[in-house]
Order: structure tokens, then sequence, then C-alpha cells
């Protein structure tokens, strides 16, 4: 499967949405955030993804092609 397959592209995104929103609750949630708070810096985590440097990341480590 090449890494420019949609459905990893897909993943790679799914997995660096999750990781960002975790990171981001967790230390919202230590910081002394509400629960909303914590969710609110959630979900600016997930908007601010830089998905240009993802999808390079997942580009450049792409085999060449045969």
């Amino acid at each position: 499967m090449s890494h420019t397959d949609p459905h990893l592209i897909a993943e790679a995104v799914r997995t660096a949405c999750l990781h960002a929103a975790r990171e981001a609750h967790e230390q919202a949630s230590i910081s002394g955030l509400c629960g909303e708070g914590a969710w609110e810096a959630a979900l600016g985590a997930i908007q601010t993804l830089d998905l240009d440097a993802l999808l390079s990341d997942l580009t450049a480590s792409s085999p060449p092609p045969r």
C-alpha cells in the first residue's frame, strides 16, 4: 500500500487528531481548566493541526515508485 493511499492518509489524520486532542485535554486539565475548557482546548488543538506537515511527512516516507 502506497503512502499516498487515501485510507492511509485518512488513518494518519485520525491518529494525529486523536493525539492532539488527548494531549491538549490533558494539559488543559493539569492547568486547572474545567471539563468544558479542557474540551475546548482539545478541539482547538485539532483545528490547528498542521495538515501540510503531516502530509509532507507521510509522502516523504513513501518508498520510491518502481
